[in-house]
């Protein structure tokens, strides 16, 4: 089962106040916040973007850790992008290279194919649930509380 919760670290930034976050997995994706709240919230943020920004590129997504590290903060992907992200990485794993041939495997025309990996495209999370469907898999969504 794919997650999509990733270890932030958050280090006080000492010249101009407020926390800097990173991500091992992602460095790419840096950001601050005045408060660890806001720090997070932009974390959140940050992750979006870099998954957003491997989909469109193409590249790897890594897999979250099992369980977040101490002294680390766990920074949970947007449903959508998990979404988007999972649907990515299944259709990678079906060997699926163009999006002709997507299409041709969801049943679809090439620019719903397209719109469906496209990041930025603001799908339905039942079409994404179809897609996926189609290559046997089933998105599982998940509750906990708030940090």
């Amino acid at each position: 089962m794919e997650k999509f919760e990733y270890e932030a670290v958050l280090t006080e930034d000492a010249d101009d106040g407020g926390y800097v976050v990173t991500f091992d997995a992602f460095p790419e994706a840096i950001t601050q916040g005045d408060t660890v709240e806001q720090a997070l919230r932009e974390a959140a943020d940050a992750l979006e973007e870099a998954v957003a920004g491997r989909i469109e590129r193409g590249e790897d997504i890594p897999a979250a850790p099992a369980r977040v590290s101490r002294n680390r903060h766990a920074v949970t992907l947007p449903a959508i992008m998990a979404a988007k992200a999972a649907l990515y990485l299944t259709v990678r794993e079906a060997g699926i290279t163009s999006k002709v041939a997507l299409a041709k495997a969801l049943h679809c025309d090439e620019k719903e194919a397209r719109r469906l990996l496209n990041p930025h495209h603001p799908t339905k999370i039942g079409r994404i649930e179809d897609a996926l469907a189609i290559f046997g898999m089933e998105l599982v969504i998940s509750l906990k509380k708030a940090a």
